[in-house]
């Protein structure tokens, strides 16, 4: 769906999702060879610009459109480095909880719905998606609309588009967003947001936007970019509603494994309704039986030495907002914070670091090459690479808590 991104320098440590960190930058000039390097993609970018306007202009964009667009644009390097480094697959899940759901935030994320609690609860009526979570996506994608972005969306978009790595994907975004242009809902100023071209307070990209965009207000917009979150808001709960949001069941609930627990158990593809689990020995932190929400799997995602969670069917509509399960517990933990709850009580391996993308990769292809094919060599610890690292960990005597630790990696690459 989209990508969070970094509030205001003055923000980063109250709202700052860890997801958005901005990248150190060199006080050094380019060197020459580097300004010949970026002027030289410019040029190659703005052929690549004339060509798109014919197709768009072919495709119904009128031409004052397109001039008011593109005015000024220019090959975005920037954008192209955050898309190599998308942190919430960079970052250990425990790093960026502690961002996520960090003091600051859950106290500005209860100011916020205390502030918006009249509009928080007619969306919650109206879509059925609690209030706290609506909100904590607030605050992890704008930290509560503090920082929205501040990248032209037509730069952005336009420039992945040229890039190339998902080429098709982003010059459909970037039609949808001059469709948008085009009924007038903002203008090109107006048009801000992240480097990969998600907009406004709760971050959409204009394929979402013409998909779940609501006018809640009925002025006759669809304004999720300006000053009042009340469209943006709703068009958040439209969204998770639309992708299946079971009003009153958890995202999920911290649990307590017991000894001898079958790590097998813990996949994505087993479910079993929490008295089940509770028969297992599977009870929540306090060591009382989960109440049957509905079917429910266990995440291990810090392996056998991290907290345990007991994940229900939300889990998966927020994960089609964001795949990474970083940020699907970050919702739903700083949901749960917002709404008096208590802090992840289960600790964490702290001596691992996160392994790079080459890492990732190179875990992948080992796997693959030992018999455990991960089916995608994409650098993304995903459900299927997790049953591969599992599988792997079973025929070795190992714990099979699919858990890809660095650690693990080094075994892979003994056994070469």
């Amino acid at each position: 769906m989209r990508i969070g991104f970094l509030p205001a320098l003055l923000g980063l440590f109250l709202a700052a999702p860890a997801l958005a960190n901005p990248p150190e930058t060199s006080l050094r000039p380019l060197t020459r060879a580097a300004k010949t390097m970026v002027s030289t993609k410019n040029a190659a970018f703005q052929r690549w610009v004339h060509d798109f306007r014919a197709r768009a202009a072919a495709g119904g964009i009128p031409t004052e459109i397109l001039d008011a667009a593109f005015t000024g644009i220019k090959y975005n390097t920037d954008v192209v480095q955050k898309d190599r480094t998308q942190n919430e697959f960079t970052k250990t899940v425990w790093v960026y909880l502690d961002s996520a759901a960090s003091d600051a935030r859950i106290a500005a994320g209860k100011k916020a719905m205390k502030k918006h609690a009249a509009l928080l609860g007619q969306i919650e009526k109206r879509y059925g998606v609690e209030k706290e979570i609506v909100t904590a996506i607030w605050g992890l994608e704008s930290a509560y609309g503090s920082f929205r972005g501040s990248i032209p969306t037509i730069e952005a978009l336009a420039t992945l588009a040229f890039d190339g790595r998902r080429g098709a994907f982003f010059e459909t975004q970037l039609l949808d967003a001059l469709k948008i242009l085009n009924d007038g809902h903002t203008s090109p100023a107006g048009m801000k947001g992240s480097w990969a071209g998600a907009m406004g307070h709760t971050q959409f990209m204009p394929s979402s936007w013409h998909a779940h965009a609501v006018d809640y207000d009925r002025d006759g917009k669809r304004d999720i970019w300006g000053d009042d979150p009340a469209d943006a808001l709703a068009s958040a709960a439209n969204y998770l509603k639309a992708n299946g949001w079971e009003t009153r069941v958890p995202w999920g609930i911290e649990v307590r494994l017991p000894e001898g627990f079958n790590y097998l158990l813990a996949r994505r593809d087993l479910e079993k309704m929490p008295s089940e689990w509770a028969n297992l020995g599977v009870k929540d932190i306090r060591g009382n039986p989960v109440p049957d929400h509905g079917p429910a799997t266990i995440l291990l995602p810090g392996g056998a030495e991290g907290a345990a969670f007991m994940i229900f069917r939300n889990f998966a509509v927020i994960e089609s907002y964001n795949t990474a399960d970083a940020y699907v517990i970050g919702v739903g933990h700083l949901a749960d914070r917002i709404a008096g709850g208590p802090p992840i009580q289960g600790g964490w391996p702290r001596e691992d670091r996160a392994l790079t993308l080459p890492e990732r990769m190179e875990l992948q292809t080992l796997l693959r090459r030992h018999g455990f094919d991960p089916q995608k060599l994409d650098g993304k610890i995903g459900p299927l690479t997790i049953d591969a690292v599992r599988s792997f960990q079973k025929a070795h005597g190992l714990t099979p808590d699919g858990y890809a630790s660095p650690g693990f990696l080094q075994t892979l690459r003994r056994m070469r």
